[in-house]
Order: structure tokens, then C-alpha cells, then sequence
């Protein structure tokens, strides 16, 4: 609108006679030829009581140019810029209202008229204005021939994904069948593998087993006559029962399986499984040689000699290193300190799979990575065609003209907060000085009024507020060359509102007319 009154031929202003105050439009009301009626209808007067400084129409009609009604109102010409009405309780007040200074005429205050002053600011800021809006609407243009050119890209495209989906789907399928025909063999030499490399441990253990027993019955055979007999067994009292510390005929009977003595098979049979747990060896145990002590010899030639200690204080030496010893003990046991468990040794360990099970294994490995591979692939080619099918549905406007900010994000730093938009994804704020990013909502509409749908974009379900709402954000979009977050603020608790520059904001501007030069107001 302002631009169409920027455009206007100019026109001389005609000069109507009317009473002060009164506008152009309502002079017909005020003829003075004849009694006046109050514009609300509630009286008629003499028209020399109109402006005569007494309020005698209840809407204030009669005073347009005077103070006298409170409810009146003031018409200021304002020739060269924009009329104005200004409430009658500003006439003659001594505060200028009107760039004319017709509101005081009667105050003593002499008002300066910058009305054309202000006109020329104005007609600059609408041309600046209207300069912005055909700047932007070229760009528009340019965004929606962009846009057009890109969708029929991105078509192209899809068609060429959903073709090579179907080539991709049959591959992969191709692969899993050689993959799982290369796993068959695979899984049966190692599993061969495993069985062989089992029943080698099974018969070590065994004869670790019979070695062990066979020790012990030499033990227990004290008197070598191939048997062994309760009272041998009992020289063993770990091998009590009944927790009594003694090992006794009964016991031992029992153990024997009732007999009185059992040779080496079926001690190996029936006793060795009953007492392996308990039974300790008679043969001590090889330790690794101790370190070997500093020859005290050569310590003394080396020290003075001193007096040698009593046995008692001998004694009470070797008491405190008991203690402190013990003390060390229970020190560690505190501290939670947990023995490491002992590596599995060489024999515990699967031997490495021979050549011809290695190359079983090389070659499902193989046929794996291959189709993994194109499985990938697979899944890769799925999510760009969603994504393509996405783009190219999406609601970009009339004519696409807001397209080029599907994937483009901008910031607005103030003073606490960094601001963040990326259109048709989300909002979000973090602080300046650092810190986890809070959502002020995810994409849900257009939320411009029904004659405007593409004025405005809605953030919803954001992060929640604390005993409050999820937050939301509404964007404005306003017209302008270049693409920036001008303005954030929250009008409401967890509710925000955003001004987007953007020329896809832009309308198209009306045909430029040729301007004579300045003109007055009607």
C-alpha cells in the first residue's frame, strides 16, 4: 500500500472550505448554511455552535477544532506527509501533535511545520523499500527457476535409485546364498576342529586323572602289598566326613565301599573321585629356591662390632616382625587387593586350524565382506531414496520459492543465547558461554493466516519446560535480499517467536510509474 502511494501521479492539493479540525472526507457533514446534526445523531445545533468552544454533541462532532469535548477528535492536515486525527484534549495544550502545527493555534506556541521534512524521510524509506522488494523478488525468481531445476534432478535421480534398487536387492540375495553355501563347509571343519581338540583334552584330563590317582594310591600303600586298607586310608585325616577332624574305621569302610581294602583299579574307580578334593599329598611341593641371603660374613668385617642382643630382646624383635607382617596381611586384605586369575596355559588353548580348515574360513570370510557389503549399500541406496521421496513431496511454498532452506541452518547470537534455525527441521538455543543445546521445537506446519499461509512457520514439541508446556517456536518471514535471523524473543512462557529474512518473503511488486515529483495530500 505504501508503495502504491509512493507511485502515485502527483496531484495539487484543492484548498475546501470546512471548519478547523474537520477532515476532507466529513466537510460535507459541517455547511454552514444550515443547522448542524451531530454525526451520532443525538442533536442539532446552530452551526455557529460548532467550534465555538462548548461541547454540545455527546460524541463530540461540534468541537472538531477546539479542547471542549474530551472525547473529540482533531484532524491535522499535514500537507506533504500522512494525516492524522489526534485526540481534541491535545488542542492547544502547547505540545506540537501535528507536523503542521494546526493543533496550535491558539496556544502561543509557535510550531514549526515538518511535515515536508518528514514526507521526503518517508517517501526515502518507502523507496529504500521498494527497492528491497523488487531486489527480492528477482531473487525469488531466481529460487524458484533453482528449485524447478533441481527437483527435476532430484526426479531423475529417484527413478535411477529405484531402478538400481532392484539390480542391488537381487545381488544381495545372490550374495547371502554364496555366504551361507561358504559358511557350510566353514562350519564343519571347525567344528571337526573343536570336536578332535575336546576329545584330546578329554583324554589328557584323563590321564592327568590316573596319574594323580595312581600317586595316591602309592601313597596311601604304606606297605606296598598292591592294596590299600582302612587303617592306610585313615593316616589321611583330612579325608574326614563327619567334620570331626578323625578319619574312622567307619569312615574309611565307607569310602572303601565297604570293604576292608581295594586294589588300584578300583581305588582308581570308586575312591579317587570320592577324596581328590580333600586328599592331600604326602610328596611337599617344589618351591622355587629362595633369594639368597647377603653373606653376613662380609657384613661384619664391614661394620663395627657391637654388642650382641639378649634372647630376650632377640624374641621380642622377632615378635613385632610377626606382627608388623600380619599386619601387612590384613592391610592388603583391606585394601581388597584380589589374586590374579591364573592365565590358561598352552594346553588349555585351541591349537591353530589346519591348512585346509584356514581355507574354509578365508573363503566365508570372504563371501561375508561381500555381502555385507552390498548389503550396505543396499541400505545406503534405501535412505537416500526416502530421503529424495521426502524433499521432493515437501511443501515448499506456491511455487517452491523456500526449497533452498530445506538444508541450510542460520544463528542469531544475544547477549545470553546463540540461536539456531534450520527450516523444516528445528529450533534450538544455547547458552553463549556454554553448554548442552536446548530444543525449542521440531518442524510441524505453515502457520500464516488463511490469506497468507507461507507468512509464517510452526516449531512444536520442543523440550519441556519445568512444570510447564513443551517449548514451541513460531518463525515470521519477512521480505528481504538477503537470508538472516533478524530477531528472537519469547512474547510468552516457553513460547517463542523468530523473524526470518528471507526473499522467498518477497510479493511481487507493483509496475513502476514515472514520478513527477513530490505531491500534497488530498
Amino acid at each position: 500500500m505504501l508503495l502504491l502511494l509512493l507511485l502515485l501521479p502527483v496531484c495539487l492539493a484543492v484548498e475546501v472550505k470546512r471548519p478547523r479540525g474537520v477532515s476532507l472526507t466529513n466537510h460535507h457533514f459541517y455547511d454552514e448554511s444550515k443547522p448542524f446534526t451531530c454525526l451520532d445523531g443525538s442533536a442539532t445545533i446552530p452551526f455557529d455552535q460548532v467550534n465555538d468552544d462548548y461541547c454540545d454533541c455527546k460524541d463530540g462532532s461540534d468541537e472538531p477544532g477546539t479542547a471542549a469535548c474530551p472525547n473529540g477528535s482533531f484532524h491535522c492536515t499535514n500537507t506533504g506527509y500522512k494525516p492524522l486525527y489526534i485526540s481534541s484534549r491535545w488542542v492547544n495544550d502547547g505540545v506540537c501533535d501535528c507536523c503542521d502545527g494546526t493543533d496550535e493555534y491558539n496556544s502561543g506556541i509557535v510550531c514549526e511545520n515538518t511535515c515536508k521534512e518528514k514526507g521526503r524521510k518517508e517517501r526515502e524509506t518507502l523507496q529504500q523499500m521498494a527497492e528491497v522488494t523488487r531486489e527480492g523478488f528477482r531473487l525469488k525468481k531466481i529460487l524458484i527457476e533453482d528449485w524447478k531445476k533441481a527437483r527435476e534432478e532430484k526426479q531423475q535421480k529417484l527413478i535411477e535409485l529405484q531402478a538400481g534398487k532392484k539390480s542391488l536387492e537381487d545381488q544381495v540375495e545372490m550374495l547371502r546364498a554364496v555366504k551361507e553355501e561358504a559358511e557350510k563347509p566353514e562350519k564343519e571343519a571347525k567344528d571337526q576342529h573343536r570336536k578332535l581338540w575336546e576329545e584330546q583334552q578329554a583324554a589328557s584330563k584323563a590321564q592327568r586323572e590316573q596319574e594323580l590317582a595312581a600317586n595316591a594310591f602309592q601313597e596311601l600303600d604304606d606297605d606296598m602289598d598292591g592294596v590299600v586298607s582302612m587303617a592306610e586310608l585313615q593316616t589321611h585325616p583330612e579325608l574326614d566326613t563327619d567334620g570331626d577332624g578323625v578319619l574312622s574305621e567307619g569312615e574309611a569302610q565307607t569310602l572303601l565301599g565297604g570293604d576292608m581294602q581295594m586294589d588300584a583299579v578300583a581305588f582308581h574307580d570308586h575312591v579317587w573321585t570320592a577324596i581328590r578334593n580333600k586328599y592331600q599329598s604326602e610328596v611337599l611341593p617344589t618351591d622355587s629356591p629362595a633369594p639368597s641371603a647377603p653373606d653376613l660374613t662380609e657384613l661384619k668385617e664391614e661394620q663395627p662390632p657391637v654388642p650382641s642382643p639378649s634372647m630376650e630382646e632377640e624374641e621380642e624383635e622377632e615378635e613385632e616382625e610377626a606382627e608388623e607382617e600380619e599386619e601387612e596381611e590384613e592391610d592388603s586384605q583391606v585394601q581388597g587387593e584380589q589374586p590374579k586369575p591364573a592365565s590358561p596355559t598352552e594346553e588349555d588353548k585351541m591349537p591353530p586350524y589346519d591348512e585346509q580348515t584356514q581355507a574354509f574360513i578365508d573363503a566365508a570370510q570372504e563371501a561375508r565382506n561381500k555381502f555385507e557389503e552390498a548389503e550396505r549399500s543396499l541400505r545406503d541406496m534405501e535412505e537416500s531414496i526416502r530421503n529424495l521421496e521426502q524433499e521432493i513431496s515437501f511443501d515448499f511454498g506456491p511455487n517452491g520459492e523456500f526449497a533452498y532452506l530445506y538444508s541450510q541452518c542460520y544463528e542469531l547470537t544475544t547477549n545470553e543465547y546463540i540461536y539456531r534455525l534450520c527450516p523444516f527441521k528445528l529450533v534450538s538455543q544455547k547458552p553463549k558461554l556454554g553448554g548442552s543445546p536446548t530444543n525449542l521445537g521440531t518442524w510441524g506446519s505453515w502457520a500464516g493466516p488463511e490469506h497468507d499461509k507461507f507468512s509464517a512457520m510452526k516449531y512444536e514439541q520442543g523440550t519441556g519446560c519445568w512444570q510447564g508446556p513443551n517449548r514451541s517456536t513460531t518463525v515470521r518471514l519477512l521480505c528481504g535480499k538477503e537470508t538472516v535471523v533478524t530477531s528472537t524473543m519469547e512474547p510468552s512462557r516457553c513460547e517463542y517467536l523468530m523473524e526470518l529474512m528471507t526473499p522467498a518473503a518477497c510479493p511481487e511488486p507493483p509496475p513502476e510509474m514515472p514520478a513527477d515529483g513530490d505531491h500534497d495530500e488530498l
